[in-house]
């Protein structure tokens, strides 16, 4: 994380606080090391921001005391100058691994996060990937932990700013001493801060994780102790002590606390609370305080690399598990990463940063600017050309009209499958290969209740009105009635939302709070309108039972008169097919799902002992498995998007299937 070197000091004491680049060695080790050895998390981040939160109101302080203002733009040019030449030039590196290496069906992803972590609010791409439900499957990309620099950018753009900005103010309106209004200013921030953190933290915890307003109170806290730390003198005795407490604290965080699971809020006040003691400790802990061995060469050399080490380790690892096939990293494997990173965070920072970092701050900052926007070009012009690539893909796609060579599950009634045609949706292709809804934004959110409707098909004189609904599992089913829709003069009304399936449960593990809300509105919205009929799933995956909320609903719809068409759900695999097609092939049986376990080999729907008389089940498995497998491709055409979801491509080659089960619902 960033080292602002000559900023180690404090107004009233020009000492080089050599610990704090052995503190931010040790928090970077510990963030490589778990990452890396234990899949966790380990409170260095946190670490990162506390002292960063100091050094920067430290140099803040300084520049107000010696200029009685801030230059906020010569401040975010020299952090540009510091923070832009690691960062962009990993982000190149970046592109170009991910281009030759990275699984194609992670690539749109991939590049979204890169243009989010090259502009700073990665944290709120992650943030609300976290409550998107067509996200929650996303493999952590190579540049996953750019959260924490989009954090740690807008902190410095809201601190000279905000913060300062408000306490110069007040100070002018109110004739206040500088630093009694600073510390005013800092407490509500903390406060306001912290608390919504804890609150936050509590109702939507992965949420809360990326956001910046629960995490600003940890720099806070950094900036609470610039001000006030010259003014607290320690025994060496409690020096010694507290030191020693805070560096054993930081180490034993994330084996204590389940860190990704519990932060930021107050949880994370241990490791944060422990790097202020190692910061009042300061080198008053006697011969043997933990400025000591925090100070040590190799440490504090390694601190001035911090920074670059948590750029470069994180994407070595990603990179390592995909080139290398492995789930677990063996030591000497993880050494060797270490190492690298080290190797490339030495190169970066002396070839790379040094030199545009050492700009002589006289420059005109025209030049200044220049140079940072210069970091800029190569990664954005880069990664818009690979934009381009995959924009083009997409578009291939939509373009794509009926084919003989792709039959999909039309193939059941074709001898003659052509061979040795390249499987349609690629990789590439199939994350985005989606129903309409979710581009219409009619497909309601994870977090939203209200019931959103859309029609497709014939809509202004429709002879029959079939009512789509449901969670994903029944959007997915859209591509195929609109193939037919129009002709056969039906209007389909699309009520879907994301992880809500069409239950009449109350709140409990699968059934969010919004999912109920949404399905007692639904419900009212059915019997009101009296759609000819109501399409819906007739159970869950794998689940060898119907939950007893679809009977619920089902009896409800039975009493006003209205038929449904209950669609046996489909197979769940246990990997990512897409991803596992383009590794190993569409005729691999590794990318295949043995039937029985990918569904219950007896329908649920079988063993209900009570079937409202308006339900018609209907079963359309045999064209989605073979007799033993579930297999990813049929008919040249990809089946899945992901582990359980059909592509729109090959939904719309079962319209002809689908068409026939519907209307023998319809006319009965």
């Amino acid at each position: 994380m960033p080292s602002t070197n000559h900023q180690l000091l404090t107004p009233t004491n020009k000492r080089f606080r050599t610990e704090l680049e052995g503190l931010r060695a040790i928090a970077a080790l510990l963030v490589a090391i778990y990452h890396i050895w234990l899949g966790n998390v380990s409170g260095g981040v946190d670490v990162f921001f506390v002292v960063s939160g100091f050094l920067i109101t430290t140099s803040l302080l300084g520049r107000v005391q010696r200029e009685g203002k801030i230059d906020i733009l010569d401040f975010i040019l020299g952090l540009a100058k510091r923070l832009f030449p690691a960062a962009f030039f990993v982000l190149l590196v970046v592109i170009v691994a991910s281009m030759l290496w990275l699984p194609q069906v992670q690539w749109a992803q991939t590049l979204q996060e890169i243009f989010a972590s090259a502009f700073y609010y990665q944290n709120w791409q992650l943030a609300f990937n976290a409550v998107d439900y067509l996200a929650q499957n996303n493999e952590a990309s190579p540049v996953h932990h750019f959260w924490a620099m989009s954090i740690q950018g807008q902190f410095y753009l809201l601190w000279p700013t905000v913060v300062f900005g408000l306490a110069l103010l007040m100070r002018k309106l109110f004739n206040w001493k500088f630093k009694a209004t600073l510390i005013t200013v800092l407490l509500t921030v903390f406060t306001a801060s912290l608390t919504y953190s804890i609150y936050l933290t509590s109702i939507n915890q992965a949420f809360a994780y990326f956001h910046t307003f629960t995490r600003v109170w940890e720099f806070a806290l950094g900036g609470i102790v610039a001000v006030l730390g010259s003014q607290v003198v320690l025994r060496k005795s409690v020096s010694f002590i507290i030191g020693w407490i805070g560096l054993v604290a930081i180490v034993m965080c994330g084996i204590i606390l389940q860190v990704s699971t519990v932060f930021p809020g107050y949880a994370a006040l241990w490791p944060t609370v422990a790097a202020i003691f190692i910061i009042l400790a300061g080198n008053n802990g006697g011969t043997f305080g933990v400025h000591r061995f925090l100070s040590l060469k190799p440490l504090a050399k390694l601190g001035n690399l911090s920074y670059a080490l948590y750029l470069w380790h994180w994407p070595i690892l990603v990179f390592y598990f995909i080139i290398s096939g492995k789930e677990t990293v063996p030591l000497l494997d993880g050494l060797i990463i270490i190492f690298a990173s080290i190797t490339l965070s030495y190169i970066t920072t002396n070839l790379i940063e040094k030199p545009i970092r050492s700009m002589k701050k006289e420059s005109p900052k025209w030049k200044r600017g220049s140079v940072v926007i210069a970091c800029m070009v190569p990664v954005v012009l880069t990664a818009s050309l690979w934009a381009n690539q995959i924009n083009k893909a997409e578009a291939e796609l939509a373009n794509l009209v009926e084919n003989e060579e792709y039959p999909g599950a039309l193939e059941a009634f074709s001898n003659n499958v052509v061979e040795d045609v390249p499987v349609l949706p690629t990789p590439l292709q199939a994350q985005n290969d989606l129903p309409k809804v979710y581009e219409d934004e009619c497909h309601q959110s994870l977090e939203n209740s209200e019931v959103i409707a859309c029609e497709y098909g014939e809509t202004d004189n429709p002879e029959y009105t079939v009512a789509l609904v449901g969670g994903s599992h029944s959007a997915q089913w859209l591509p195929a009635l609109e193939e037919f829709a129009q002709e056969e003069k039906i209007k389909v009304i699309n009520y879907t939302k994301s992880a809500c399936r069409f239950t009449g449960e109350e709140v409990n593990a699968s059934t969010s709070e919004s999912c109920y809300e949404w399905n007692k509105e639904l419900i009212q919205t059915l019997v009101s309108t009296k759609p000819d009929l109501v399409f819906t799933t007739a159970d869950v995956g794998r689940k060898a039972e119907v939950p007893e909320g679809f009977v619920q609903q089902w009896v409800t719809l039975n009493e006003a008169n209205i038929p449904v068409f209950a669609l046996r759900d489909n197979a769940w695999f246990e990997f990512n097919v897409p991803s596992c097609v383009e590794e190993k092939g569409e005729d691999s049986l590794e990318c295949a799902q043995e039937r029985e376990k990918a569904l219950p080999s007896e329908s649920p729907f079988s063993k209900l002992e009570s079937v409202p008389a308006n339900v018609n089940y209907v079963d359309l498995t045999d064209y989605l498995c073979d007799e033993d497998y579930c297999k990813p491709v049929k008919g040249n055409v990809l089946v899945y998007r992901d582990k359980h979801h059909i592509t729109a491509t090959y939904a719309k080659t079962m319209a002809p299937i689908l068409k026939k089960e519907l209307f023998a619902v319809l006319n009965k």
